[in-house]
């Protein structure tokens, strides 16, 4: 059963005589202290602490701060968007509360909380409409619609 003993193990070392033989193992590096491997560890944990700081929370605070703003200069007559969807025009805002009215269209207001302001929409960003250009073909191409006649029995 000596095949699955690795060869280095199964011969013995002449280590308390200082003679290294052919075939010995070579001498194991001294033990690594429990202060180094902490160390280790806890060098792992800030690296990782200050990776998730600057991948995920710096960027969600500078949204935060650009949100903010954006939120504080609305004003009347600013197109937006709301939380839930609702595209409309600013037709009302107050500082002292922190609701403003939507006008949505046709006369529709509403009521929401400035917080629910997801974006300004800006006019500029918008595109253009595209103009429906049906008569692509000359006036004399075009055929006169066929005249249906009553077939008698």
């Amino acid at each position: 059963m000596t095949f699955f003993i690795n060869e280095a193990f199964a011969q013995e070392t002449s280590m308390t005589t200082g003679t290294v033989q052919p075939g010995d193992a070579a001498p194991m590096p001294p033990p690594v202290s429990p202060w180094e491997v902490m160390g280790t560890n806890v060098l792992m944990v800030v690296i990782l602490v200050a990776m998730f700081y600057v991948l995920l929370i710096m960027p969600q605070q500078r949204r935060m701060k650009e949100h903010n703003t954006m939120l504080k200069g609305l004003k009347r007559g600013d197109s937006v968007v709301t939380a839930g969807g609702l595209v409309g025009v600013i037709d009302k805002t107050s500082d002292a509360s922190d609701e403003v009215v939507v006008d949505l269209g046709n006369g529709i207001k509403v009521t929401a909380l400035r917080s629910t302001i997801q974006a300004k929409s800006d006019p500029r960003l918008k595109p253009l409409p595209v103009a429906k250009n049906e008569d692509k073909k000359p006036a004399a191409a075009k055929k006169a619609p066929a005249k249906k006649t009553a077939s008698k029995k």
